[in-house]
């Protein structure tokens, strides 16, 4: 079950962003001359934000399932340098 969501993710975050593809490509939204519709604003907004809300499901269903450990990898600490042995001078008493 939990594989079949993960795959339902990635399909429900990527269809959207196909979307906002063919609203480029219908010259709603137009880079040069820059030009654009409110239409054309408005859906590509609710289409990433909806492509988002799904990719970041996957990206959570993919982390608990193990499959980006690669990604979480902690490096070995390294070695704090050994203190200075040099003698400091006795503090001065506050009267």
């Amino acid at each position: 079950m939990r594989p079949m969501m993960l795959v339902l993710s990635v399909v429900l975050g990527v269809v959207p962003l196909l979307g906002v593809g063919w609203i480029f490509a219908s010259g709603m939204i137009k880079l040069w001359p820059p030009s654009a519709t409110v239409d054309g604003l408005f859906m590509s907004l609710i289409l990433l934000t909806l492509s988002l809300c799904f990719l970041l499901n996957a990206y959570w269903e993919a982390r608990d399932q193990g499959m980006l450990k690669f990604l979480h990898k902690k490096l070995p600490a390294k070695e704090a340098p050994a203190p200075a042995t040099a003698a400091k001078a006795p503090a001065a008493k506050v009267t």
